[in-house]
């Protein structure tokens, strides 16, 4: 039986340990992080999340990224920190834009470095041909659960007619996180860009899944915005190497079995005709689905590849007989990029290894999708934590310039997103707002809409033309 005075030290010994804790926790708060980092890591203090001053609605993680980002994305950082030229920490951000976003009335127009300097003819000649016209939106979780592109996908139909949310992959672990498309089902695993994947299977989405066991995907539509209740034109495209069945049902009706001979080729089961709710389901282990695409047959679809960590520098790496065979059934007028924030860091300002590797990954996207027109969008404005008060980070004009010079470089179109928000500090104002998440990076769905319109309103301008 213990002592009586083991007892009685027993809440001294953890008193003891609570102050040597706090003691360690102080310590580290007061370290020059920053400083010994080369503003790789940003200064934190691990106090304020134990006692939180009373005016502090910040998030203490607001100089924080994506810490899953592509191998490409953290080579670039490293690469950035390595050949860092410094500048003055009270040189204004103003100070520091090499060239001034194009304005015509107001709207920040879409500023062309293509040589031909037709802008978006590619797309503007599919949309006058009456055919189906396909954009692409690439990007990582800023546009994730189809923020902004449901909003933009809307407005494009809502004039160029169109129905359906486009492509969608095989799972999500938060379907509900997306209001464009009720989305369920199980059994699959997916893989990545920003993980362990198979180039010869990671075409521009960034993923692909396989079966687990029985695996069962369900998609359906919604009333939440205009032009997704219905479709008219439902494609599972896959890469099956051995026999299978897939298994498809259309608005909750008969299941019609497909049997599938083995190939490495893409292949796909498509089925027309007006649709409300659509089923695909497998048990074959070594078929890798691509994804599946719901719209109209004309019209306008806009497809929201998002994915998270992703810097989309890995976009030079893609298989060419993949796309090539992808493209079979889907193919592209206008792939818009949007990323860049994955790369950032809070004392960055030479990204001049991020601006070569988009030039490549453009040059990539043009090899594969010769037909299809290019557009790089600006990040967007992002807030950094100043004593009490948040301001856009002062890196991000640096990467809006060097986002800007890759798009110059590559002869391809460029959107400076930011301006559209409202350039410097827009942040603040955007989420004072509720546009933007507390983080002071990612939209919330109602910014999405907002900043929908800028970028409706400069691709109208340049197909008007």
């Amino acid at each position: 039986m213990p002592s009586s005075n083991n007892h009685k030290s027993s809440p001294w010994r953890v008193v003891s340990l609570i102050v040597i804790a706090i003691a360690i926790v102080a310590a580290i708060s007061f370290l020059p992080l920053e400083k010994w980092s080369n503003g790789n890591i940003s200064d934190f203090n691990l106090l304020s999340d134990i006692v939180k001053s009373a005016d502090s609605d910040v998030s203490t993680d607001i100089n924080a990224v994506e810490t899953d980002i592509d191998s490409q994305a953290a080579e670039s950082q490293q690469e950035l920190v390595s050949s860092q030229v410094s500048q003055s920490d009270s040189a204004s951000v103003s100070e520091c834009a090499a060239v001034k976003p194009n304005k015509e009335n107001g709207l920040v127009i879409i500023e062309d470095y293509t040589t031909s300097g037709n802008g978006l003819e590619h797309l503007r000649n599919s949309i006058r041909s009456g055919k189906l016209s396909r954009i692409a939106v690439l990007g990582d979780s800023y546009i994730e659960g189809d923020i902004l592109t449901q909003d933009l996908r809307e407005q494009l139909q809502d004039v160029y007619g169109g129905a359906g949310v486009g492509y969608v992959n095989m799972h999500s672990e938060f379907p509900g996180f997306r209001r464009s498309l009720r989305q369920g089902g199980n059994g699959w695993k997916e893989y990545s860009v920003s993980g362990k994947a198979n180039t010869s299977y990671l075409g521009i989405s960034g993923h692909y899944h396989k079966p687990t066991g029985k695996a069962v995907s369900t998609y359906k539509g919604v009333t939440a915005l205009g032009h997704l209740k219905s479709w008219n034109k439902s494609q599972f495209l896959f890469i099956s190497p051995e026999n299978t069945t897939v298994t498809t049902k259309v608005n909750g009706g008969e299941a019609v079995q497909h049997s599938v001979t083995g190939s490495p080729e893409v292949q796909a089961i498509i089925i027309n005709g007006p649709t409300e709710s659509f089923e695909v389901s497998t048990s074959g282990g070594s078929l890798i689905g691509l994804g599946v695409w719901l719209n109209d047959t004309t019209g306008v679809s806009v497809d929201c590849m998002s994915s998270r960590g992703y810097s989309g520098t890995r976009l030079s790496e893609l298989d060419g007989n993949l796309v090539s065979g992808m493209s079979r059934y889907i193919n592209y007028d206008l792939i818009i990029l949007e990323f860049g924030v994955n790369v950032m860091s809070a004392k960055q300002t030479n990204y001049e290894s991020f601006t070569k590797r988009m030039v490549k990954a453009v040059d990539r996207l043009r090899e594969c999708y010769p037909n299809a027109d290019i557009l790089m969008m600006g990040i967007g404005d992002r807030g950094e934590k100043r004593g009490s008060e948040v301001h856009s980070m002062k890196a991000a004009v640096h990467m809006v310039d060097a986002q800007r010079k890759a798009a110059r470089e590559a002869r391809c179109l460029f959107w400076d997103t930011r301006e559209a928000m409202g350039g410097d500090d827009a942040i603040v104002e955007w989420t004072r707002k509720g546009y933007t998440n507390k983080d002071y990076i990612h939209l919330s769905h109602k910014g999405g809409k907002a900043l929908s319109t800028p970028l409706f309103n400069a691709i109208k301008h340049n197909l008007d033309k």
